[in-house]
């Protein structure tokens, strides 16, 4: 039976209580879609460095709705009008933005799917629910999809300074334990405003005397991506996690039986595309029965599989016998590589299967995006007089304008030892 009392409160540990705004937003927590997301790890992988690491894209979602609303508050308290149908939107439209993510969040996007980004994917589950709620969700969509007349709130939702970032931040330093990540986001939401752009459309903008917790934030986030999502042993086991479906799906296709869920042997056997979701309601239904759960039954089963290669890396994954990993600030020389495979080659790994046991890739990270390859969402300070300039150009710090470069770290990962070797 639905609850006639919509008007819940969650006991956050980030923030407190939290309070759900509206009979709307109620009925989508509640939707299948989004409790899926509580079966969804924020942090992927990182919980193989930091065992705290066990929150949930549902967690994530709330913490975002929570703040866009205290948003909202400081831009009507600046004298802004903004609707309750705007507000309800807004809010809305951030509760389900990460809709979208499928199993492990980042580490499977492009490898379960073909390429199919995950906000491509929340848009169509928005679209579903929208149908499903006969319309309710137009206007969020629009301010996620960017469309609507008044663009700070899509700079709300998804830009450099949104409350995406602000909450993942917040979150994943609370769980981590990663104290030199923490935000001022209080503050940060507190010194919001708004300022006419050269087509006369409202821009979102920070009061300058925000300007340090504008810096905060920025160099907090380069340093979460090293220290947590670029982490060489997250690296490592999502590299691991990638093989082992590369494996999956290569027995599939050659016939070979696979056991999984359902859901997951859909994906595991055909290449599923956007234009595949769009046109095929199923494979969309498929998609929101699928989860970590299902990524770990599959790794528990498929360690005892009869193919060593495919069992071998699931005990690895199980045991966490991790891979090891070389880290370099240049392109690591092809005289690393071929060492690197012949040790796989005295581990009597045959050469057809070496590549399920090495990933070579690029880590990159740049903490922020200055106007010129932003265009459209870069962080805008608000000076007293009226002037508005990028925050690169407004910070007296040249470590900002240092943030703007994109930093690339290369590797290698392998198998050092035979897993009946390892101690």
């Amino acid at each position: 039976m639905a609850s006639s009392n919509k008007k819940k409160i969650f006991n956050d540990p980030v923030y407190g209580f939290i309070t759900i705004p509206s009979d709307l937003i109620y009925d989508l927590v509640e939707h299948r879609y989004f409790q899926r997301l509580r079966r969804i790890k924020q942090l992927g992988m990182s919980e193989f460095v930091y065992p705290g690491a066990l929150h949930t894209r549902f967690h994530h979602a709330l913490g975002a709705m929570h703040l866009m609303g205290q948003a909202i508050q400081a831009l009507r308290g600046k004298g802004h009008l903004i609707t309750e149908a705007e507000c309800e939107a807004v809010q809305a439209a951030i509760l389900l933005h990460d809709l979208g993510h499928g199993p492990f969040s980042h580490v499977l996007e492009h490898t379960i799917l073909n390429g199919v980004h995950h906000e491509s994917l929340s848009l169509l589950l928005m679209q579903d629910i929208n149908w499903e709620f006969g319309g309710a969700l137009t206007l969020a969509i629009r301010m996620f999809e960017g469309t609507y007349e008044r663009p700070f709130f899509h700079q709300l939702i998804s830009s450099q300074l949104d409350m995406d970032r602000m909450d993942y931040l917040n979150r994943d330093c609370f769980y981590t334990g990663v104290a030199e990540g923490t935000i001022g986001a209080d503050r940060i939401i507190k010194m919001l405003d708004l300022a006419k752009d050269a087509g006369q459309k409202d821009r979102l903008v920070v009061e300058a005397k925000g300007i340090l917790s504008i810096e905060n934030f920025l160099n907090a986030r380069r340093l979460m991506y090293w220290q947590v999502y670029l982490h060489k042993t997250s690296l490592c086991a999502e590299a691991m996690l990638i093989q082992l479906i590369r494996r999956a799906r290569f027995l599939i296709s050659r016939g070979t039986a696979v056991p999984a869920s359902p859901a997951l042997t859909l994906f595991l056997s055909r290449a599923v595309t956007l234009a595949d979701f769009e046109s095929h309601p199923e494979y969309l239904q498929a998609f929101s029965e699928l989860d970590d759960y299902d990524i770990w039954s599959a790794i528990k089963i498929w360690s005892r599989h009869p193919d060593r290669v495919l069992a071998d890396l699931c005990a690895r994954m199980l045991e966490r016998k991790l891979f090891k990993i070389i880290l370099s600030d240049q392109p690591l020389a092809e005289e690393v590589i071929l060492d690197v495979q012949q040790q796989l080659v005295r581990q009597n790994i045959p050469s057809d299967e070496l590549s399920y046991f090495i990933h070579s890739g690029i880590a990159t990270n740049a903490a922020y995006l200055s106007s010129q390859e932003a265009r459209t969402d870069n962080i805008l300070i608000k000076f007293k007089n009226g002037r508005v300039a990028d925050i690169a150009d407004a910070s007296d710090l040249p470590g900002i304008k240092a943030l703007a470069n994109i930093v690339r770290r290369y590797y290698v990962c392998w198998a050092r030892n035979p897993m009946n070797n390892d101690q």
